[in-house]
């Protein structure tokens, strides 16, 4: 079940709640109104390590220094 973030237009609380489908009825749980908006919800990610740049040697930046942008 994905985990939608929501945000009450009575009492302009922000919530999570787990849904089970698109036609589930979501209520606040602070004030129980069910007039409530979705939110673009915004995640990241953890890579392991740290970033590592390609072993060409030749420099420039992104493409190397083989063109004529350097």
């Amino acid at each position: 079940m994905p985990i939608y973030e929501y945000r009450c237009k009575e009492c302009e609380k922000d919530f999570e709640k787990y849904v089970p489908g698109a036609t589930t009825t979501v209520a606040c749980p602070t004030c129980a109104s069910e007039q409530v908006m979705r939110k673009l919800s915004v995640f990241g990610l953890k890579t392991a390590g740290s970033y590592q740049p390609s072993a060409m040697s030749s420099g420039g930046g992104c493409c190397g220094g083989g063109c004529s942008c350097h």
